[in-house]
């Protein structure tokens, strides 16, 4: 598996994979509407266009995974971390999130995940990153924002 920076003819596979990726977050939920479901292709354009997204594509150079961040006076947050179902728990999230952060060294990265992501609050906390902070967005929906300083 190799890591690299996505280049634009890439956008269309990765919001694919994305709304894949994204079926599981779904379900947690009961319900289909959640933001990455619902993401444009010009929406994505942008993220690219401002910011690092990164690209995990297996040897037959398809894209099985994906992550993207973007700094902000000092504060690097990064967002979209998916891989594709039939390749979680293989360790390629871990190393997503390891490759983007060293594009941006030294700073101060920030995520949030649902409170019903039990794997991915238990993935960034072995990562290194703390809760600091939660939101309750509605009565099934609660985000942690997590950090590593």
């Amino acid at each position: 598996m190799k890591i690299c920076q996505a280049n634009f003819d890439d956008l269309h596979e990765i919001l694919q994979l994305q709304y894949l990726s994204y079926q599981s977050e779904a379900a947690l939920f009961g319900k289909r509407d959640i933001p990455p479901l619902k993401q444009t292709p010009d929406e994505l354009a942008d993220e690219y266009n401002n910011g690092v997204i990164l690209k995990m594509v297996n040897d037959d150079n398809a894209i099985i995974g994906s992550v993207r961040a973007k700094e902000f006076e000092g504060t690097v947050y990064i967002g979209k971390l998916m891989v594709h179902p039939n390749y979680r728990h293989n360790g390629y999230g871990t190393r997503l999130i390891k490759e983007i952060e060293k594009y941006f060294p030294n700073k101060r990265y920030e995520l949030f995940t649902s409170t019903r992501s039990k794997d991915n609050i238990r993935l960034y906390k072995s990562l290194g990153y703390k809760i600091f902070d939660s939101k309750v967005i509605n009565n099934e929906l609660q985000f942690v924002y997590m950090e590593k300083v």
